[in-house]
């Protein structure tokens, strides 16, 4: 039976090093833009874990390999490859299984930077990465209150929703 909607959740979590010539950290992305920011994450591709876990949330909805299957980081292919090839190919893969995206919830966890000011580019960004309107695009900024690793400075941490429509047939 074919369903007429899939819900998909993503999940992805980066370790923040210094970075540049102080640390293995990459430049801080986050959903294609790059943050001005004292540490970046340790990643195997640019490291940008908004997309990564949109990525997750698409190929959860349609029972696809998750991320780290279709693009594994002991593939040299990967190094450093900007996230937005992995949205992309996870976009064609919905479109593949007959689905559109409905819209796309995500919640990204940082105690640094503040993201308010950057938040519309990263909506832009992940909308035309995946050919919709921005209204369909929720992005919501949230710290960790100084708790753990996440409130320490020391990761970054991304929960994303998503919901897939049938396309006609």
């Amino acid at each position: 039976m074919t369903l007429p909607y899939r819900i998909g959740h993503g999940y992805d979590l980066h370790r923040l090093e210094p970075n540049g010539e102080h640390g293995p950290g990459r430049p801080f992305i986050l959903g294609g833009v790059e943050i001005e920011h004292d540490r970046g994450p340790v990643a195997h591709s640019d490291g940008d874990a908004l997309l990564h876990a949109i990525t997750d949330a698409l190929l959860g909805a349609i029972g696809a390999p998750d991320i780290g299957q279709l693009f594994p980081n002991d593939d040299p292919r990967n190094e450093s490859v900007d996230s937005r090839v992995f949205l992309r190919a996870a976009a064609g893969r919905v479109k593949d299984a007959g689905y559109e995206i409905g819209n796309l919830d995500a919640t990204i966890i940082c105690e640094r930077p503040k993201l308010s000011a950057h938040k519309d580019l990263m909506r832009q960004n992940i909308a035309a990465g995946l050919d919709l309107h921005p209204d369909r695009v929720n992005l919501k900024g949230k710290t960790h209150e100084q708790v753990d690793a996440v409130g320490r400075n020391e990761a970054v941490e991304v929960h994303c929703v998503v919901l897939l429509v049938r396309t006609e047939d």
